[in-house]
C-alpha cells in the first residue's frame, strides 16, 4: 500500500511517499479502515523534526497521523458494532502506537472508531477526532455547571474553536483570547472576544470560574481563576500546583467513540463549525507540513490519498 513515511528526522523534505508497504490486518478487535482523509497536528512536526521530548514506543521509520475517515475494510475476531462498508471515523494515539493514519490502509480499535457524520466531506470530518475530542475532554475535566464563565486561550485555534463551540453548547459564557483578525469568529460561537496582548485582561483578576489555556500563557492566568475553580494546561509538563482551591489538569485527548459519537451529532446539526485549512495529497505533505509551521492556520491541514 501507498503510505507518507520517514526514515530520518529533519525538515518537511524527509517526508516520502512509500508504495510497497504491506496492507496492515486486524487482530481481534480491530478494523481495518480504507482511508478517505487524515489531519497534520503540530505534534506531527515536532516529531518529524526530532524534537519530540519523551520516547516513542517503536523507532523510524515512521507512518505519520492521527485522524481518520474512512470506510470499514477488513474486520477482526470479537468485532460486534462495526461491519465491512461502514463509514467511521475515529483517531490512532499516535504517540502509543506510533500507527499512522497518512496511509492507505490503517488498522485501529473498534473502540476508538464510530460513525462518520453523514453528509460532511471526509475532508472536514477529519477535522474533528482528535481536536474535538481535546475540546470535549477539556471541558468534561472542568465539569462546569452551566451558566458558569470559562475563559479560553488560543480561541481561533482548532481545539480552541471546538472548546468555545462545545461551551456555547453547555450554556457557559465563554470568553475567547485570539489574534485580533479573529473577532468575527470567536463572536460566531458565542463568545465574547478578547485580543491577544502580553496581558490577557488587565484588571480580570479572579474573574472566571475556569480557564482553558491552550495558547501555552501558562500559570500567570491563575490570578483569573475564582477561587474554588478550574484550570486545564494545555499539555501535562504545563500543569500549575492547585492554589485557593483551584482544580488543576493536563489535556491528555484520549479515543473515546462514544464521546466522539456525541460530537459528530453536533456536527450534523450544525452546533459545531468543521474549518478546512487546505487539502493535500500524499505527494503534497511536505507543502502540507510548511503550510502548519508558517503558524496563523485557521483550520485543518487535510492529508488524502
Amino acid at each position: 500500500m501507498r503510505a507518507v513515511s520517514y526514515a530520518q528526522f529533519g525538515g518537511p523534505e524527509v517526508l516520502r511517499v512509500v508504495a510497497d508497504l504491506p496492507v496492515p490486518q486486524p487482530e481481534p478487535g480491530q478494523v481495518r479502515v480504507r482511508v478517505a482523509a487524515s489531519v497534520v497536528h503540530p505534534v506531527d512536526l515536532m516529531v518529524r523534526a526530532g524534537r519530540f521530548p519523551a520516547p516513542l514506543p517503536a523507532g523510524l521509520p515512521y507512518v505519520p497521523g492521527w485522524d481518520v475517515v474512512g470506510t470499514v475494510d477488513a474486520v477482526g475476531q470479537s468485532v460486534g458494532d462495526l461491519t465491512v462498508n461502514d463509514d467511521v471515523i475515529g483517531f490512532s494515539p499516535w504517540l502509543r502506537t506510533t500507527v499512522g493514519a497518512h496511509a492507505e490502509y490503517v488498522v485501529l480499535d473498534a473502540a476508538w472508531l464510530t460513525a462518520a457524520p453523514v453528509g460532511i466531506p471526509a475532508s472536514e470530518a477529519a477535522t474533528l477526532p482528535t481536536n474535538g475530542l481535546a475540546a470535549a475532554q477539556a471541558l468534561d475535566l472542568l465539569a462546569l455547571p452551566a451558566g458558569s464563565s470559562v475563559l479560553v486561550t488560543g480561541a481561533a485555534g482548532q481545539v480552541g474553536g471546538f472548546t468555545l463551540a462545545l461551551a456555547r453548547v453547555a450554556g457557559l459564557h465563554a470568553t475567547g483570547i485570539a489574534a485580533a483578525g479573529d473577532r468575527e469568529f470567536v463572536e460566531s460561537q458565542g463568545a465574547a472576544f478578547v485580543p491577544r496582548s502580553d496581558d490577557p485582561i488587565p484588571g480580570a483578576a479572579a474573574s472566571f470560574d475556569a480557564v482553558v489555556d491552550l495558547a501555552v500563557i501558562g500559570s500567570s492566568l491563575m490570578q483569573l481563576v475564582r477561587d474554588g475553580g478550574g484550570y486545564v494546561a494545555a499539555s501535562p509538563p504545563l500543569r500549575p500546583e492547585p492554589v485557593r482551591g483551584i482544580r488543576t489538569f493536563a489535556l491528555n485527548v484520549l479515543p473515546d467513540s462514544n464521546r466522539l459519537g456525541e460530537l459528530v451529532k453536533l456536527v450534523e446539526s450544525g452546533d459545531i463549525p468543521l474549518r478546512v485549512a487546505g487539502v493535500y495529497s500524499f505527494t503534497d505533505t511536505a507543502a502540507a507540513h510548511h503550510r502548519l509551521a508558517q503558524g496563523g492556520v485557521r483550520g485543518g491541514v487535510v492529508i488524502v490519498p
